[in-house]
């Protein structure tokens, strides 16, 4: 029972690993990770490259998990500027791997007013499927998901996991943007 518990937390910390470099191309000073860091810059100079060796992440150009957000899974991401990102890596935050059903219930108006709907897949185009065009708050029962600002899993996303989300503009979403398809990270840490 013993060996089975240290293999079984060996496993835990050895299945979602993520490694950051200053430089790019994984070059300069590393930082090694399996969870959750608000402020990358406590280890780091900087971050301009990562390397996922399993697991899902979420890394913000902003600390304590702020500002814009990419997915990354398994693989190399050899210059932040290709990822999309305007500055450096500052925080990351690992997504734990979800089995079960996946359940959300979005709202088109802050504090959970307006129109509502239960989502248990992906959706390309809340305008399309709900005839919603804004979505300002949710609450997420089950799974973890991602936002897009565009139709079809395009553009800016925002990483959302299980709680209430009473107004996304208190997030730090613009009153200008909005989210238009979301889809359930269903990605095996692996």
């Amino acid at each position: 029972l013993c060996n089975t518990g240290i293999r079984m937390l060996y496993l835990h910390f050895y299945v979602c690993q993520i490694i950051f470099y200053e430089e790019r191309n994984f070059q300069g000073r590393s930082y090694e990770t399996s969870g959750d860091c608000a402020e990358l810059t406590s280890y780091l100079s900087r971050c301009n490259s990562c390397r996922v060796d399993s697991g899902c992440f979420m890394v913000y150009d902003r600390s304590n998990f702020m500002g814009n957000q990419y997915f990354l899974r398994r693989g190399e991401y050899s210059d932040y500027q290709r990822m999309g990102m305007t500055d450096s890596i500052r925080s990351c935050r690992m997504i734990p791997q979800h089995h079960g059903p996946f359940r959300m219930r979005i709202y088109e108006r802050e504090n959970f007013g307006g129109q509502m709907h239960e989502v248990m897949e992906d959706c390309d185009s809340f305008m399309e499927r709900y005839r919603m065009s804004e979505i300002q708050s949710c609450h997420v029962m089950d799974g973890h998901w991602l936002m897009y600002d565009q139709p079809h899993y395009r553009g800016r996303m925002m990483y959302l996991r299980p709680g209430e989300y009473r107004s996304f503009r208190d997030m730090g979403m613009n009153s200008m943007q909005r989210f238009n398809s979301m889809r359930r990270i269903m990605d095996s840490c692996n």
